[in-house]
C-alpha cells in the first residue's frame, strides 16, 4: 500500500517498506534515549492478566515519562487507553491520545508509545487460550520478515 502526502506543497510517497524504516529509525532513537521493548514490560511494570470466554486482556501500567516500544501483532485487536495521555508512532500514523480511548490496530502492527503521564494500556485478543506463551505465539511476529511471509501487510 503506498500513502501520498503533501508538505509544502510536495508529494511525498510512502511505501510499506519506507514507513518500516521511518518507523525503526524512531524505535533506534527511542531505545537510544532509554525507552523499553516488548521483552522488558512484565519485569518492570505492573501487567495484569484478565481472561474471559474467548477473549484474554492483558493490561499494561506505564509511569509518566516511560517510552516503549512494543512488539509486532500478527492479528487485529483491540486497545484501549483506560487512563492517561500518550504519544503513539505506528508505521502508519503518529497520534496523541487521551483516556479514555479505544481504538483498533491491524495485523502487521507495531507500536512505540510515550505515556505523558500516568497510563493504563489494555490491548485485547481473540483466544481460547490462558497459556501466556501459547497466546503470545498466536498473536506475536518474531519480526516483519514473518508477517510478510503469511501476506497479512498491504
Amino acid at each position: 500500500m503506498q500513502l501520498t502526502v503533501k508538505i509544502e506543497g510536495n508529494e511525498i510517497y510512502s511505501t510499506k517498506q519506507n514507513r518500516r524504516e521511518m518507523l525503526s529509525k524512531e524505535i533506534d532513537n527511542i531505545i537510544a534515549d532509554g525507552g523499553l521493548t516488548g521483552d522488558d514490560l512484565d519485569s518492570l511494570f505492573t501487567v495484569v492478566n484478565h481472561f474471559s470466554d474467548g477473549i484474554y486482556c492483558r493490561e499494561l501500567h506505564m509511569p509518566a515519562g516511560t517510552k516503549i516500544v512494543g512488539k509486532i501483532h500478527k492479528t487485529k485487536h483491540l486497545n484501549t487507553l483506560a487512563k492517561g495521555e500518550c504519544l503513539v508512532i505506528t508505521t502508519e500514523r503518529e497520534k496523541h491520545i487521551e483516556a479514555p480511548c479505544t481504538f483498533e490496530s491491524v495485523e502487521g502492527e507495531q507500536k512505540a508509545i510515550l505515556a505523558i503521564t500516568d497510563v493504563v494500556w489494555q490491548t485485547y485478543h481473540v483466544t481460547d487460550k490462558t497459556d501466556l506463551s501459547e497466546i503470545e505465539k498466536d498473536t506475536i511476529a518474531i519480526d516483519y520478515d514473518e508477517i510478510d511471509k503469511k501476506g497479512l501487510l498491504l
